[in-house]
């Protein structure tokens, strides 16, 4: 199962304690790397390999939940875009070299 990012809408989180009592609810569940709750927006952004159903399971607990989004975490792209610019340079440099050697027999 790859990196997973969830994003939920709990409009009943709106203060700290139940703020703390949905990432409890959530920090539960195997597989999760990361929680982040946000009070205005009433927002909880899970990062990990896990079931999006198990976590709205646990927090329906605590009161009415929407899902915002559920998709792949964004740290893999960045990974292959990271692996695509290393080669990307190599074979700047690779061409570059050629071009100095072509320069030097000149």
């Amino acid at each position: 199962m790859a990196q997973q990012k969830v994003v939920l809408r709990v409009p009943t989180m709106t203060d700290d304690k139940i703020k703390q009592k949905a990432i409890e609810a959530v920090a539960d569940i195997y597989g999760i790397d990361s929680i982040a709750a946000d009070l205005k927006e009433n927002k909880m952004t899970i990062i990990g390999e896990m079931d999006a159903v198990a976590i709205a399971k646990k927090l329906k607990k605590i009161g009415k939940i929407d899902i915002v989004s559920v998709g792949p975490a964004k740290e893999e792209k960045k990974e292959e875009k990271k692996e695509e610019k290393k080669e990307e340079k190599k074979e700047e440099k690779k061409e570059e070299k050629k071009e100095e050697k072509k320069e030097e027999k000149k």
